[in-house]
């Protein structure tokens, strides 16, 4: 009974969303209440809520001031030379944005965190997309599935808790498994580009006026205007954007306006970021820079908790830009929206989990999914938990699968003669599909920022990932890996 629940609870939960019926915050926690009283136990619910806040409480205070934190590093000008490389590889075609996407993704998923990952990226890439008229679900599936791929490092979570839970050592499960991670970020970079062929297509390459090689600078027009008064790329008035010339509009039809405005903004480039605003602080660089280096240090090295981390790295971070209170209060203003948005999505998802894991739900699902293994499948365990991790830890959060089902999985596979690393590796294999779960907080910054619906995001990301996942698992295999 409980586990037709949980399936069905969940269920319930992706085809309201994905048809846009309910909120996510709404269905996160409407959703498990109800079927916690189909369950029996609504007399429970209180005490199944309070005990996932709990557990969630310092992911959300971690989300909370890192939000803050590399809030405040985009702010002050620390990415910008990151943006500029992307946005000058990038150019005005739409396959390199895309591929820009993906690479700078990869590239800033080395420090282990999703969030940060995304608000990067978003911040790089929204005003481009937006001024292209990419569409930003690309933007969002592609940024996540490359964040998944690159979130079995060590220091990123589920290689950890696959050595914690098989008391394995982190490093012989995980740099076997390279050869195959590099082959599912080589199907990311080509799922990019095929992206952004489909992109190209419906919407050409933006071209300067009477026929030249696309470049920057045409869109860079409408931009150097917007920034001198409103600071923002994306919000150039109609007039603006009707002086941008496409590779498949007429090639005469450009005015002597564009022309000029064109001409003008050549030397500055298109800039993602407004490299007026006032918030930059160049004089400070290098202490942002050093800043930023020794908490990520310290996060790998586990000096202190992440959140504490955070915290005390954002609150260091605005004393020292902001020195004065009325610009810490607007910093804070600034990014208030994000952090609540974040927040609230955190504690609600709280529910659901505690809800599966409260009444028993998850338990029974994934003893179900065990003993629904054929018996003569015993020799390919290492097979079986590759395929399996796609849907449990989509379903799933990452401790309850690492720590909950893979070492039924391992033992059921040892009793087969098949070793633990293999079984672990396997289990690596289902992340880039996990990164779009919808109990992984750090989704709910990347569709917030770019301004998704998580229900578009869904539909969009999941086959692709999926994809990704199953040619990591083929490659491990072919590799002798798994």
């Amino acid at each position: 009974m409980l586990t037709f629940l949980g399936f069905a609870m969940i269920a319930t939960f992706l085809v309201l969303i994905m048809m846009k019926k309910m909120s996510p915050i709404a269905a996160l926690v409407l959703i498990p209440a109800l079927f916690c009283v189909f369950a029996g136990q609504g007399a429970n619910l209180g005490d199944y809520v309070i005990d996932g806040v709990g557990k969630l409480a310092p992911t959300a205070a971690m989300l909370m001031f890192a939000i803050v934190y590399f809030g405040l590093m985009i702010d002050v000008g620390l990415f910008d030379p990151i943006v500029r490389g992307i946005l000058r590889f990038c150019k005005a075609d739409p396959v390199r944005v895309v591929v820009g996407t993906a690479v700078l993704a990869a590239i800033v998923s080395l420090d282990g965190d999703g969030s940060t990952t995304f608000m990067i990226t978003v911040s790089a890439m929204y005003p481009l997309y937006k001024r292209l008229g990419l569409s930003l679900v690309v933007m969002t599936g592609v940024a996540a599935t490359a964040n998944g791929v690159m979130n079995t490092l060590p220091w990123g979570g589920p290689t950890a808790r696959a050595a914690t839970a098989l008391k394995l050592d982190a490093g012989d499960i995980f740099v076997p498994m390279i050869p195959a991670l590099a082959v599912g970020l080589l199907c990311v970079f080509a799922l990019a580009y095929a992206l952004g062929l489909k992109e190209r297509r419906r919407l050409g390459t933006l071209a300067l006026p009477g026929g030249a090689e696309p470049q920057p600078a045409a869109v860079a027009a409408a931009d150097s205007a917007a920034t001198a008064g409103t600071g923002t790329s994306d919000t150039a008035p109609a007039s603006d954007r009707a002086t941008e010339g496409r590779s498949d509009a007429a090639p005469g039809a450009a005015s002597a306006t564009s022309s000029a405005s064109a001409t003008s903004a050549a030397a500055a480039g298109f800039q993602g970021l407004d490299p007026r605003r006032p918030t930059l602080r160049p004089r400070l660089y290098w202490f942002n820079a050093g800043l930023t280096v020794a908490l990520l240090a310290a996060m790998i090295m586990e000096l202190l908790p992440i959140p504490v981390l955070f915290l005390l790295g954002a609150a260091l971070a605005l004393t020292v830009n902001f020195p004065h209170m009325p610009d810490q209060k607007a910093r804070i203003a600034a990014h208030a929206d994000n952090v609540l948005n974040v927040a609230g999505m955190v504690f609600a998802a709280a529910v659901f989990t505690g809800v599966l894991s409260g009444t028993g739900m998850v338990k029974h699902m994934a003893d179900w999914l065990v003993g629904a293994v054929p018996e003569g499948m015993g020799p390919h365990m290492a097979l079986v938990t590759g395929l399996l991790s796609l849907p449990l830890t989509y379903f799933m959060s990452n401790d309850g699968f690492y720590f909950g089902v893979l070492p039924v999985l391992a033992e059921a596979g040892a009793a087969h003669g098949v070793s633990p690393l293999e079984i672990a590796r396997a289990s690596l294999v289902g992340q880039a599909l996990h990164m779009s779960s919808p109990l992984v907080p750090a989704v709910y910054v990347l569709v917030g920022m770019a301004g998704v619906e998580f229900g578009d995001h869904t539909r969009f990301t999941v086959k692709w990932a999926a994809l990704t996942s199953l040619a990591v698992l083929a490659a491990g295999m072919l590799f002798g890996i798994i």
